[in-house]
């Protein structure tokens, strides 16, 4: 999820998986599996698939767990039948919607896509309606009291990166272009400063701020879309204050 305060979006997204564990395992190791079919079963060569097993780690999944989609993900089988697909929509307020899915029923996907927006007042949107306000950029996240603003930023820039910012608890948000991602990487490891998370991500050039009836419709459809087995990811250009998404879980 993107939208307001990047790194309030996490941690909302964050306590969800406390609760949701096993379903983030299976989205995971889905990641791993079609990461490892495209691109092998190195991470040290595929970049994607290490992507995905940080994010595996970020969240505890078992060492065998990722393992074994790793051995799915090489052997082919029921791996060749997941289809990347990104849907474009709009939810309340205008607020431009992208959900990344991988399925093996397309059918079915859309079909609860569609039902998502329409259930909260949004409507599904036709290819490229909003995919041009974002911009694709690798997400680095670095937790507090691991390391000084001064190391992390000069490591950062020795990778090439984009920009690097404090966060909220007093973390780093660095943010690279997508070519760059490797390679700041390397740099942050080479520093020996360790990552949180790192992923490929949908960054949007506007933001659409929200208050009230909008902003807790825009976090239910954000909610319901990520509790979708086929959806990976969702972004969307949403501004809400940390005031407005406490009062929509309160109300819930």
């Amino acid at each position: 999820m993107s939208g307001h305060s990047k790194w309030s979006s996490i941690k909302h997204q964050k306590g969800k998986t406390d609760a949701q564990r096993g379903k983030l395992f299976t989205k995971i190791a889905r990641e791993i599996i079609v990461a490892a079919k495209m691109g092998g079963g190195s991470p040290d060569s595929n970049m994607t698939l290490r992507a995905a097993m940080q994010r595996a780690r970020a969240v505890s999944m078992p060492q065998d767990n990722i393992k074994r989609a790793i051995a799915r993900g090489i052997g082919g089988g029921d791996a060749a039948n997941y289809e990347d697909l990104t849907y474009e929509g709009y939810g309340p307020g205008g607020v431009a919607v992208l959900v990344n899915c991988l399925t093996d029923n397309k059918q079915r996907t859309v079909a609860e896509v569609r039902a998502a927006f329409t259930r909260s007042g949004g409507r599904l949107g036709e290819s490229g309606s909003v995919a041009y306000l974002f911009s694709p950029k690798g997400m680095i996240l670095i937790d507090p009291d691991v390391t000084t603003e001064e190391k992390v930023t000069e490591a950062a820039i020795e990778g090439g990166a984009e920009d690097v910012q404090p966060t909220d608890d007093g973390g780093f948000e660095i943010v690279t272009a997508p070519g760059d991602f490797a390679a700041v990487q390397s740099a942050l490891e080479a520093a020996k400063i360790p990552v949180a998370s790192a992923e490929m991500t949908m960054m949007p050039e506007t933001s659409v701020s929200l208050v009230g009836k909008e902003a807790g419709q825009v976090l239910r459809l954000v909610d319901v879309l990520e509790d979708n087995d086929d959806v990976q990811k969702v972004y969307a250009n949403f501004d809400i204050a940390d005031s407005e998404i406490e009062a929509a879980e309160n109300g819930r």
